[in-house]
């Protein structure tokens, strides 16, 4: 019975991902505002709704590991699995405006989520206290605010409108029927995925960091690849690096004021890991796109830490 219900939630999920596509590509045109922040600003935010879930719940649960690990494991799959998974079928390009912000800041955020978890400088048990988290917090609200005023900015200086013959009630309605589906197959599949796992006998952590992980991300996976059907592939990579925004700042931001979390299984080298995704977009920047080969390397490299997990993990 789990097999037939995790399929019907993946059927679930990509339709939830096309309604919130072409609802927020709409909601863009109507207000001027570009594909790239719309991705990383509400398509980005909307589709870490079920990482936002699993991680408060895990901290309520007191499982940090759970936690944690939702969220690396989750940007780990963003980039290594979703860019690359994405262009291999459609080439990504990345526009040098995005690289002054956005991806600069995704790389300094994974940077700060290692500093804060590990606690470099006072040598305490890995942890996120409650002053780290609005740390993050604070790093979400100046992402959000800066990536409107920007955008506000820069659609005041365009003579050229693309005009929007969609209703905006109808847009919005699509968006928020879109979120409402995705969430709930993403419930369903992750809550049966785990109960699939369990019986094969895999630890907390190793769950979390892979198929928690990639259950919570098939959202971002559905709408970046819808995104890139319909040549949104800006929209595609913003929803790839404001979604691995969002995960760090705002859910363990929230998920630490629960309680902190001491988390014992996420190493460091899962959050250096986490550190080199956040840089690939910037890497790939200085080239302008990525084709088919560069997808296949990074979905590569998606495989190797998985791999990596289960050899050191004993499962």
């Amino acid at each position: 019975m789990e097999y037939i219900i995790l399929i019907v939630a993946l059927v679930g999920i990509v339709f939830g991902a096309d309604f919130l596509v072409a609802g927020s590509v709409s909601v863009a045109r109507k207000f001027k505002v570009s594909d790239f922040v719309i991705g990383a600003a509400i398509v980005g935010v909307g589709t870490s709704m079920p990482e936002l879930v699993v991680s408060f719940i895990g901290a309520l649960n007191g499982n940090a590991d759970v936690a944690i690990g939702n969220v690396v494991g989750s940007n780990i799959f963003n980039v290594l699995g979703i860019l690359g998974v994405t262009a291999i079928f459609f080439p990504v390009a990345i526009d040098r405006k995005n690289m002054k912000f956005e991806i600069p800041l995704c790389i300094a955020v994974s940077i700060l989520l290692a500093v804060l978890a590990l606690n470099f400088f006072s040598g305490t048990p890995a942890s996120i206290s409650r002053i780290d988290g609005l740390v993050l917090l604070a790093f979400f609200a100046g992402f959000m605010w800066y990536s409107f005023a920007r955008d506000r900015k820069l659609a005041s200086q365009k003579t050229e409108v693309v005009e929007e013959k969609t209703p905006l009630w109808v847009a919005v309605l699509k968006i928020v029927g879109g979120l409402a589906l995705l969430i709930t197959s993403c419930d369903f599949f992750v809550d049966n995925a785990v109960l699939v796992a369990k019986s094969f006998g895999v630890n907390d952590a190793f769950i979390s960091l892979t198929l928690i992980a990639c259950g919570t991300s098939l959202p971002e996976l559905a709408a970046s690849i819808a995104a890139a059907i319909k040549k949104n592939t800006d929209m595609a990579l913003g929803n790839i690096v404001g979604s691995s925004i969002f995960n760090i700042t705002l859910i363990l931001g929230l998920s630490s004021q629960v309680m902190p979390l001491t988390s014992s299984g996420i190493t460091i080298v899962d959050y250096l890991v986490v550190i080199a995704a956040a840089v690939i977009p910037f890497l790939i920047g200085f080239v302008g796109k990525v084709g088919r080969i560069g997808g296949i390397l990074i979905f590569i490299g998606f495989i190797s830490y998985n791999w990596y997990l289960i050899e050191t993990q004993n499962l």
